[in-house]
């Protein structure tokens, strides 16, 4: 059996400008159930966005959808009324594919907009199912990351994209592939949604307990944490001491802030290190807070540490007096997120930042020690709920990645689908 598939003519300039009129060519002959490697820019036009200037932003019109909208750092929409070509148009259920920066692929869910630049708007072939397309970019992610250029702004030129490689089966058996791994994404999204779920409990319970704390209306006594708390400072040992980074003493940055109970940290030093630098052993039970970085724009991470650890100059440690539980002050300060918020400024380079003078004035409500435990009981069953929720999610995910793994390189049986 031979397949004919389309190559679009004008699609290879960096503009993303093409006819759109595909012509069938011969590609040889279809190896083991059918499948064959094409090019990715034989199977779909790849249209680049437009460019956008601040002023061509309004207050009305249509969103502009940007990679931040893609990747839900950021869910503001500009918005413009400027006139741009119909292939620009984005309609909710297109695929789009952002290859500058972060690279991935993505289904539109939103309403109707117009493609920002550094996102290509897909177009698949009359003969390329698109839902096989998504997976078929999906599998190629890797691949295609290893081709990235540039040393701050990672991305992908077009010819590398067009290029790169995917099986491309007749029409009917794209289907049954999509049938697969549709069931299978499926299964990932209801874990996900369970483990969001879950992660709302605890900030629910907080607020059932001891009531909202920017309104305290169950009347708490107040007390700011500067009266509350000691604050500790970080620091990063020398690099050059390669015996400094060789231990099991977790040393804390803003990446490994990602959890709401840290027990470990990518880096590790040692005691050495601590008796020949200023860095403090940060004890069980504290508060951690990143003060610096840009991530501040959108978020303040907070954890809470499950083992003693260091952490780095762009943090803060809070340790808490006899009378304030650790956890108990994780979770106000999480429900307090938008006021932490509230306080960024702006550094003279353009870096954010939590000045500590503002933290340590910051009030916060004192329950009852007894009340503050009775919560941190509670605390754990629920974190024992969502750590076998995270376990199934991940269960689900791998299990999804090795079908698809399994589906692009041809080893996925027709007793599958059963």
């Amino acid at each position: 059996m031979t397949a004919f598939l389309p190559t679009m003519s004008g699609v290879n300039d960096e503009k993303g400008r093409g006819s759109g009129r595909g012509r069938y060519v011969k590609v040889g002959s279809f190896r083991g159930r059918g499948m064959t490697k094409i090019c990715l820019g034989e199977v779909a036009r790849f249209i680049n966005g437009a460019a956008f200037k601040p002023t061509d932003w309004e207050e009305s019109g249509l969103p502009i959808i940007r990679i931040q909208n893609l990747t839900g750092t950021g869910e503001r929409f500009n918005y413009t009324t400027r006139q741009v070509k119909p292939d620009l148009i984005v309609e909710s259920g297109d695929l789009l594919i952002s290859w500058s920066a972060t690279l991935d692929v993505y289904r539109w869910n939103g309403s109707r907009g117009v493609l920002n630049q550094h996102i290509f708007k897909v177009l698949p072939a009359s003969n390329v199912d698109p839902e096989y397309l998504f997976y078929a970019l999906k599998s190629v992610i890797s691949e295609l990351s290893a081709k990235t250029h540039g040393s701050t702004m990672k991305h992908v030129v077009r010819g590398d994209f067009e290029s790169t490689r995917v099986l491309m089966p007749e029409l009917d058996e794209q289907r049954r592939i999509v049938d697969i791994l549709s069931r299978a994404e499926g299964i990932v999204r209801l874990r996900r949604e369970a483990q969001k779920k879950a992660a709302e409990i605890i900030p629910a319970l907080f607020i059932d307990m001891f009531g909202d704390p920017a309104t305290n209306p169950k009347g708490w006594p107040m007390q700011s944490l500067g009266q509350l708390s000691t604050f500790m400072s970080g620091g990063t040992p020398s690099k050059a001491r390669k015996d400094f980074w060789q231990g099991n003493l977790p040393w804390v940055s803003p990446k490994d802030m990602k959890k709401s109970y840290l027990d470990d940290a990518i880096d590790h030093i040692n005691e050495k290190t601590l008796a020949e630098t200023s860095i403090k052993l940060v004890p069980i039970g504290s508060v951690l807070i990143v003060v610096r970085g840009m991530i501040l724009i959108h978020t303040v991470p907070i954890a809470c540490s499950s083992v003693p650890l260091t952490i780095n100059q762009d943090m803060k440690a809070l340790v808490p007096v006899p009378s304030l539980h650790g956890s108990y002050l994780l979770w106000i300060l999480k429900v307090l997120q938008p006021h932490l918020l509230n306080m960024v400024s702006t550094a003279a380079h353009g870096t954010r930042k939590l000045e500590t003078s503002r933290l340590e004035g910051m009030m916060v409500q004192l329950p009852p020690l007894k009340e503050q435990l009775v919560f941190s009981d509670r605390v754990a069953e629920i974190q024992s709920i969502q750590y076998q929720q995270s376990a199934a999610t991940q269960k689900a995910e791998a299990t999804f990645n090795a079908l698809l793994g399994r589906a692009f390189q041809g080893e996925l049986l027709a007793s599958e689908t059963t």
